[in-house]
């Protein structure tokens, strides 16, 4: 990022005709839609009526500026909601204006206190989650990955930017069969789903998640029961993905509708599959890598949060591994 880009400026423009139900339809409930462009274009916007005062990096208040005009017109036809805001970030091309600044710190209010990232990886884990629809989050055991994906998803459901929040795993056999596991199809396929569980419980406490279950507006599901849906106005999280194949994570990621943001985790060292067959996950950031709306976050063993033990277990491990490829080479 150049010093150019970085320099902080601010611009102060009025949205003419002045219109009280105009404005509470462009700033939306809670100002929601104000927050959202400030988060997707890198910039803080203040108003007092409908006199604007955009700051941030020169070439993004320009944009904010040009599109704030645009939504103004718009909101004397029309209402305006996240999807109908998400869709005009799209036409600007809000995605590629990431390069033009640094990443807001994110913190994320919940039942147990306020979660932020801890260290760079995190943060911008974090902010690629607020400012992407579709995210990615690949790395080692403990690195935060689906903690901090679940901790934006209760966030976004108790703030009523999604109805719904989807937790998904493939139920791939880690050395065990599903069929000789007790129980009908849901018994089985629980233990793969345990580690959500744990995660809302931890955010939402007990009593409210089996509430929200009863009432399917967090649903936790095998991939296989993503097959011939689309997910609107929905928070959905992919754990373990490196466990799909590459037509599963094909169809998960074309189920994403209007007003959804999904996030897809994993690790690609612990993968379950059967050796000649290839991870929908190592697939998906070879073929996604340059897309627009998609977001990569890489983890390393330095952003494990779990016991000081778990990092270095990771480092062993990835040693050897290097030892071995590299013997197969000579070999």
């Amino acid at each position: 990022m150049n010093d150019s880009a970085s320099r902080a400026t601010t611009s102060e423009f009025a949205l003419d005709p002045a219109d009280a139900e105009r404005l509470a339809n462009l700033a939306g409930p809670f100002d929601a839609h104000l927050r959202l462009l400030e988060l997707r274009l890198g910039v803080e916007i203040a108003n007092r009526g409908n006199i604007f005062k955009v700051t941030g990096a020169k070439g993004a208040v320009k944009r904010t500026e040009k599109l704030l005009h645009a939504l103004w017109q718009d909101a004397v036809h029309e209402t305006l909601d996240e999807p109908a805001i998400h869709l005009r970030l799209a036409e600007a091309g809000a995605d590629r204006m990431a390069q033009d600044y640094a990443p807001q710190e994110v913190a994320i209010r919940v039942k147990r206190g306020t979660v932020r990232g801890r260290g760079a990886n995190q943060a911008k884990y974090l902010h690629a989650i607020a400012t992407h629809d579709i995210n990615f989050g690949i790395g080692p055991a403990g690195t935060g990955k689906t903690f901090l994906a679940v901790a934006s998803a209760v966030e976004a459901l108790n703030e009523g930017r999604v109805h719904r929040l989807i937790l998904v795993r493939p139920a791939v056999e880690a050395g065990e069969k599903l069929g000789f596991l007790p129980g009908d199809l849901t018994q089985k396929v629980d233990p793969y789903l345990r580690p959500l569980y744990d995660a809302l419980y931890e955010m939402l406490g007990v009593e409210k998640v089996v509430k929200l279950l009863e009432k399917n507006v967090i649903e936790i599901a095998p991939l296989a029961y993503m097959r011939g849906r689309t997910l609107n106005d929905a928070f959905v999280i992919l754990d373990e993905a490196q466990n799909t194949s590459i037509e599963q994570m094909k169809m998960f990621l074309t189920r994403i509708g209007y007003g959804s943001t999904a996030v897809v985790t994993g690790d690609m060292t612990q993968i379950d599959l059967p050796r000649h067959q290839k991870s929908g996950l190592k697939d998906a950031i070879e073929v996604l890598h340059e897309v627009d709306g998609i977001s990569f976050t890489f983890f390393e063993s330095r952003d494990v949060v779990r016991h000081p033990l778990v990092a270095r277990i990771v480092n062993a491990y990835d040693a050897r591994d290097a030892t071995d490829a590299q013997s197969g080479a000579k070999g």
